[in-house]
C-alpha cells in the first residue's frame, strides 16, 4: 500500500517529512517518465497495427483475385467469397481493437497528466519559493541584536507570517501529492483493464466469426479432397498423353496437319519470298480456309489474306531458282513463291492447294442448285431462357420483396446482402459487422447469398421488413432531432447509431416507461395477446419496449407468449419468439408448455417447429399427460404420428450400438421434412384430422372447431378433457373403426 504524506509532519517540517516529500516527488517524476514511455510504445504499436491492416487489405485483394481461377466451381467460389468476407470482418475487428487500445492507453494517461501534473508543478514551484523565503526570514531573525528592539520585533513578525504562509502552501502541496498518489492507481488500473477488455472483445468476435465459418471450412475440405483426386487423375492422363505424343510424333520431322473436323484444310510453316527488291525469305504460318490462303508472320500479328480466291490461282513447282523445295502460286494479279522444309512437304502443299481449288468449284456448282426453304418460324424460335439475365439467389430475391428491404435498414445503402434473422431487417456488410458485435442475444446476422434460410425466416423478413422495424425503433428519432447516418458515413458514426437504436432503444416510443407494477403487468399482457393473434408488428413493438419474452401472463394461468402463439396457431409468431430467446420448455400453472398447447389445439406446424427447437415431449402436466397422450386423447392423427416418430427416433439415437452413431433416422428425417414443408407452404393439407366419431360427437367437434380460439375463455369454461371423459371411451369406439389405429 502506498504511503501518504502526514499533514502533522508537514506542519512540523521535520527532516523526516522533507525526506518523505523528496521521495514522493521522485516517484512522481519516475511515474511520469514511465507513462510517457508507455504512451510512445502504444503509439508505435497502433501505427504498426494500422500499417498491418493496410497491408492485410492489399493481401485480401490479392486473395480475391484467386477466385477467377475457379469460375466454374460455384461451391469453391462461394467458399472463397465467404472466406474473403470473414477476413474483411477480421480486418474491421483489428481496426476497432487498435482504436479502443489508443483510447484506453493514450487518452486515459493524457487525462491523468493534464488534470494533475500541471497544477502539481505550479504548486511545487510556489512551495519551493515560500520555503526559501522562510529560511531567509529565519536567518534574518536570528541575526537581530537584542539592543534593536523595533527591528527585532519586525523580524519576528515577518518570520511568523512567512512560516504561516509556508505551512498553508506545504499543506496544499501535500494534499495534491496525496490525491495524485490515490488517483494514479485508479487511472492506471482502469486503462489496463480497458485495454484487456478490448482484447477480450476482439478475440470473442473472432471466435464467433470463425465458428460461423466452420461449415464452410468443412465444405471446402471436401472440395479440396475431390479436386486432389481429380488432379491426380488428370496428371496421369497428361503423362500418358505426353508419352504417346513423344513416341508417335516427336521424330524431328516437320509437321503439317490436316484438319478434317475444322474449316482449315491444311496448316503449317512455310518460307515466303518478299516481292520487294531485296527478295528476302521469311518464315510464317500458312493455312487454307474458306477457299483462301492465309498466313501469319508471328503470333502477335493478325492473319493476312494472301489470295482471296484460290479458284483464280494456279500452283506449280519452282525450279528456276537456287533454293530447294519451292513452289509458286500464280493469279491474274500477282504471284507468290513459297518454300517448304522438304520435298515431301512441298508435294503435300501442292496437292492441298490443288484439292482446295477443285473443292471450291464443286461447292459453287452445288450452291447453284435449288434448296428447300426453311420455315421462318423455325429460324426465329429461340429459347427465351437463353436470353434471360442471371437470376438472383432465391433467399435474396425473396428477402428484397419486403417493405424497404431494398436498402440497408441503418444506413440506406442499396442492394443489401445481409440480414438479422430475429429482427427481420436487411443490412449492408459494414452494418452487419456492427450488428454481429452487439451479440446474438440482440441481433442474429446471416448472409442472404451464402447461408441457408428456412421458409419461415424469409417470411419474417417479408412481413416485418425495414420499414416496419424502423417505424418501431426510430419512432422518436425526428422528435429528438437525431440524424440517421448515410451509406458514406464513417464506421464510428454508424456504430454509435446502431447501439443507440438497438441496445439503448433510445428512439423507441414508450421504451421502459412503465414504472408501477400495474403498468408492467398490463404491458406483459400485450406480448401474450399479440402472440395469441399472430400480430408480428405488435409483438416486435412489445419486445422493443423492453417486455420480457419469457414473462408469464398471470391473467392467463401463467402462460408465456410462446404458449399463446402455439394456441393461436401462427407459425411466424412461434418462429419470431424462438429467434428472440423464448424458452421452448417453460410451462404454465397447469404444467403445460407450448408443445402441450400445440397438441391440444391440433397445430401440426407448431409441433414441427417446437420439436426442431428441442421441446421436451416427455414433460407431463398436472393430469400426468404428456403431449403424445394429449394428441391421442384429442385424436389428432398427424400429431400422434409425428410425436411417435420423434420419440422412436430419439430412442434410436440415444441407444448404444450401431444406430447410435448414425444420428437421426432417415425415415424420420423424410417425414419431419414433409410435415415442415406442408406447414410452411401448404397448411391446408394439415387441417385437423381426427378419428371418426359418432354423429353427436362429430357435431360437438364441429361446434368446437367453429368457436373462436380465445385463450381467455378457456380458463372459465370446463376442461375439454373432462367433457370428453364423460363421453363413451374413444378407445372402445376406435376398435370398431377400420384402419384408424394404423394412422
Amino acid at each position: 500500500m502506498d504511503s501518504f504524506l502526514d499533514f502533522e509532519e508537514c506542519i512540523k517540517d521535520s527532516p523526516a517529512f522533507r525526506l518523505t516529500l523528496e521521495q514522493s516527488e521522485s516517484e512522481v517524476a519516475l511515474l511520469e517518465g514511465q507513462v510517457e514511455k508507455v504512451m510512445k510504445l502504444c503509439g508505435k504499436m497502433v501505427e504498426s497495427g494500422q500499417a498491418y491492416n493496410a497491408a492485410n487489405k492489399l493481401f485480401l485483394v490479392g486473395l480475391t483475385e484467386f477466385s477467377m481461377y475457379h469460375k466454374r466451381g460455384s461451391i469453391i467460389t462461394s467458399c472463397m467469397n465467404q472466406f474473403t468476407q470473414g477476413l474483411q470482418e477480421m480486418i474491421n475487428f483489428h481496426t476497432m481493437l487498435f482504436d479502443q487500445t489508443q483510447r484506453a492507453i493514450t487518452q486515459q494517461f493524457t487525462n491523468l497528466f493534464t488534470q494533475f501534473l500541471p497544477q502539481l508543478g505550479e504548486t511545487r514551484r510556489e512551495f519551493v519559493r515560500i520555503r526559501e523565503d522562510l529560511e531567509n526570514a529565519a536567518l534574518k531573525n536570528s541575526q537581530m541584536s537584542r539592543h534593536k528592539a523595533p527591528e527585532a520585533e519586525r523580524a519576528s513578525h515577518l518570520l511568523l507570517a512567512t512560516r504561516k504562509c509556508y505551512q498553508h502552501f506545504a499543506l496544499d502541496y501535500c494534499l495534491q501529492l496525496n490525491n495524485f498518489k490515490n488517483q494514479r492507481k485508479i487511472d492506471i488500473l482502469n486503462s489496463v483493464f480497458s485495454y484487456f477488455h478490448a482484447q477480450y472483445t476482439f478475440f470473442h468476435q473472432g471466435f464467433d466469426l470463425l465458428r460461423d465459418l466452420d461449415p464452410t471450412m468443412k465444405t471446402m475440405a471436401t472440395q479440396l479432397a475431390l479436386l486432389s483426386t481429380e488432379c491426380t487423375a488428370k496428371r496421369k492422363d497428361l503423362e500418358n498423353t505426353h508419352l504417346l505424343v513423344q513416341q508417335r510424333d516427336a521424330s524431328g520431322e516437320p509437321v503439317v496437319s490436316s484438319c478434317p473436323d475444322d474449316e482449315d484444310i491444311i496448316q503449317g510453316y512455310l518460307f515466303k519470298r518478299s516481292r520487294r527488291k531485296s527478295k528476302t525469305w521469311k518464315r510464317g504460318w500458312f493455312f487454307i480456309k474458306d477457299n483462301q490462303l492465309i498466313y501469319r508472320k508471328s503470333h502477335k500479328v493478325e492473319p493476312l489474306v494472301l489470295f482471296d480466291d484460290l479458284r483464280l490461282c494456279a500452283v506449280k513447282t519452282l525450279d528456276s531458282i537456287d533454293r530447294r523445295f519451292c513452289f509458286e502460286l500464280v493469279s491474274v494479279q500477282k504471284c507468290c513463291a513459297l518454300q517448304a522444309d522438304s520435298e515431301e512437304l512441298k508435294q503435300v502443299w501442292i496437292s492441298a492447294v490443288q484439292g482446295s481449288i477443285d473443292m471450291a468449284y464443286r461447292i459453287k456448282v452445288e450452291s447453284q442448285q435449288p434448296e428447300p426453304k426453311e420455315s421462318p418460324q423455325a429460324v426465329r424460335s429461340v429459347d427465351p431462357q437463353l436470353v434471360q439475365p442471371a437470376a438472383r439467389p432465391a433467399a435474396l430475391g425473396v428477402a428484397l420483396q419486403g417493405p424497404g428491404n431494398q436498402r440497408c435498414c441503418d444506413c440506406g445503402e442499396e442492394e443489401p446482402r445481409w440480414a438479422s434473422v430475429n429482427l427481420g431487417i436487411t443490412m449492408c456488410i459494414e452494418c452487419s459487422g456492427i450488428h454481429r458485435s452487439l451479440g446474438v442475444h440482440l441481433s442474429k446476422v446471416r448472409s442472404l447469398t451464402l447461408d441457408s434460410w428456412d421458409a419461415e425466416q424469409l417470411k419474417l423478413l417479408c412481413v416485418l421488413g425495414n420499414d416496419v422495424m424502423n417505424g418501431i425503433y426510430e419512432a422518436t428519432c425526428s422528435e429528438e432531432g437525431h440524424g440517421k447516418p448515410s451509406a458514406d458515413s464513417p464506421r464510428p458514426q454508424k456504430e454509435t447509431w446502431i447501439k443507440e437504436k438497438y441496445v439503448e432503444k433510445r428512439f423507441v416510443k414508450g421504451a421502459n416507461s412503465s414504472t408501477n407494477d400495474s403498468d408492467k403487468e398490463k404491458a406483459g399482457g400485450q406480448l401474450y395477446q399479440a402472440a395469441l393473434h399472430g400480430d408480428l408488428v405488435s409483438m416486435a413493438t412489445a419486445l422493443a419496449r423492453g417486455e420480457e419474452v419469457n414473462a408469464p401472463n398471470l391473467n392467463e394461468q401463467g402462460r408465456t407468449a410462446l404458449i399463446g402463439a402455439a394456441i393461436g396457431g401462427s407459425l411466424l409468431a412461434c418462429e419470431f419468439l424462438l429467434l428472440n430467446g423464448a424458452n421452448v420448455n417453460l410451462r404454465d400453472q397447469r404444467g403445460q408448455g407450448a408443445l402441450h398447447a400445440a397438441a391440444t389445439w391440433g397445430h401440426t406446424g407448431q409441433v414441427c417447429i417446437l420439436l426442431k427447437k428441442g421441446a421436451n415431449q416427455y414433460a407431463a402436466d398436472e393430469r400426468g399427460q404428456d403431449p403424445l397422450a394429449i394428441a391421442v386423447e384429442t385424436a389428432h392423427a398427424d400429431i400422434v404420428t409425428l410425436l411417435r416418430m420423434a420419440r422412436m427416433n430419439e430412442e434410436m439415437r440415444d441407444c448404444e450400438g450401431f444406430y447410435g452413431s448414425m444420428g437421426d433416422d432417415q425415415t424420420f428425417q423424410d417425414i419431419f421434412r414433409d410435415f415442415s414443408d406442408m406447414a410452411s407452404h401448404d397448411p391446408e393439407k394439415l387441417t385437423r384430422r381426427q378419428f371418426s366419431r359418432s354423429g353427436d360427437e362429430e357435431g360437438a367437434a364441429n361446434s368446437m372447431a367453429s368457436r373462436p380460439r380465445e385463450e381467455n375463455s378457456m380458463a372459465s369454461r370446463p376442461r375439454e378433457e373432462n367433457s370428453m371423459a364423460s363421453r363413451p371411451r374413444e378407445e372402445n369406439s376406435m376398435a370398431s373403426r377400420p384402419r384408424e389405429e394404423n394412422t
